[in-house]
């Protein structure tokens, strides 16, 4: 399977406090389809069981005129009064079946902590609790082997880099200006 392109992942807000906030990344089941329905065509089904009271899904794919099918089973979402928790529910176990064909592997190798400084989006208090309006994005991802090696995010609203792999976007440094190997010896010299 191919790597996620930037406009296939998604950010979700996990911890926020006064002084930031952390990101999650992740995909959604359709990301998945689209890939199933490019490498596989109508080469590809899917189909759900309950076990033990967990909701599995097996997605199958034809190689060579044989079907191969891979389970996994998902968690209900939190409940939200309309019954959604279940359909979370078929949509992990969806997502985590199409990760057992490679869909979007990598994103278990995403740094364990993204953070976002709070002076890069803006927070509100809503009933008691931090909150924030503001959306990510994924504009850049690299992978080796696997491994995400570069991950870029901004901010939606204000369209700011939030976000760089390795180096939180904080500003390299000031260095002193590079002296020529000839002016150090010349300064030499002259004491």
């Amino acid at each position: 399977m191919r790597n996620l392109r930037p406009d296939e992942i998604e950010c979700r807000v996990n911890i926020i406090n006064q002084k930031g906030l952390s990101l999650l990344l992740y995909k959604t089941a359709r990301t998945d389809m689209t890939i199933l329905d490019e490498v596989y065509g109508a080469g590809w089904s899917c189909e759900y069981r309950e076990i033990k009271g967990n909701l599995f899904c097996g997605i199958s794919v034809k190689i060579n005129d044989e079907w191969i099918t891979r389970w996994d089973c998902g968690v209900e979402s939190r409940e939200d009064g309309n019954g959604n928790e279940k359909k979370g529910e078929a949509s992990d176990s969806f997502k985590r079946a199409g990760t057992k064909w490679g869909i979007g592997r990598e994103l278990y190798t995403a740094p364990k902590m993204i953070w976002i400084s709070a002076s890069d989006y803006e927070g509100k208090e809503v009933k008691g609790k931090l909150t924030t309006y503001d959306t990510f994005s994924v504009t850049e991802i690299g992978t080796e082997n696997g491994t995400i090696t570069s991950l870029k995010i901004i901010n939606d609203k204000t369209k700011k880099l939030v976000y760089v792999l390795g180096s939180g976007v904080k500003p390299a440094p000031k260095q002193a200006p590079a002296v020529h190997p000839d002016q150090v010896e010349f300064e030499n010299l002259q004491k």
